[in-house]
């Protein structure tokens, strides 16, 4: 039922979030959300590469068994990066026996050791 401040409400002691204001959603923890992480065998990670160097940092990830999406758009214009981005990315998923594959405009994914990325869209059925 909604209540006379409308949608956005919060019960949270006596607080309650006045119509208008937002909750930052991303900077809420549940502890029943951190203990179940704590026990994940990895994570799904977003990096932003703004220069061939930062790949070191996102490739550890990687080898630490987590799931990396990387944004390349800062170097998308410069093909010498790029192809120099691709070509390691190649080798550090030979190396980890993981896979690499581009899943959008200026988006990789990057999977560690025994997950492979399926290449066919799935498409609805009408």
């Amino acid at each position: 039922m909604l209540g006379k401040k409308g949608i956005l409400r919060r019960h949270h002691g006596s607080d309650t979030l006045e119509e208008g204001t937002f909750l930052d959603l991303g900077a809420m923890e549940f502890e029943d959300e951190v203990a179940s992480l704590a026990g994940a065998r990895g994570a799904i990670r977003m990096a932003e590469i703004l220069r061939f160097e930062d790949l070191h940092n996102v490739t550890k990830l990687a080898y630490n068994g987590d799931i990396v999406i990387l944004d390349y758009t800062s170097i998308a214009n410069d093909q010498t990066a790029v192809k120099r981005m691709s070509l390691e990315l190649k080798n550090v998923a030979k190396d980890i026996n993981g896979d690499v594959a581009g899943i959008a405009k200026n988006l990789l994914a990057l999977t560690p050791t025994g997950l492979r990325i399926d290449r066919q869209k799935l498409r609805p059925s009408f």
